[in-house]
């Protein structure tokens, strides 16, 4: 997901992919410990997704109440 379709989310829909995001990403470090994962190159893309998703929550929490 881009920047632009997260930031066309609503802020409980944005808290709901972290949820996802966060979920998914400690399964497939649990896959990567125990069995053969089938590309590492998941683990950076779900890790990027969720960064990218908690920096627009955080942008959205700094703005001036006046600007929303």
């Amino acid at each position: 997901m881009d920047a632009e379709a997260i930031r066309e989310l609503t802020d409980e829909e944005i808290a709901e992919e972290i949820r996802q995001a966060e979920e998914e990403l400690f399964r497939l470090r649990f896959r990567k410990a125990y069995q053969e994962l089938e590309s590492s190159a998941l683990l950076r893309a779900r890790r990027r997704e969720l960064a990218r998703l908690k920096t627009i929550q955080r942008e959205r929490q700094l703005l001036p109440e006046s600007a929303e």
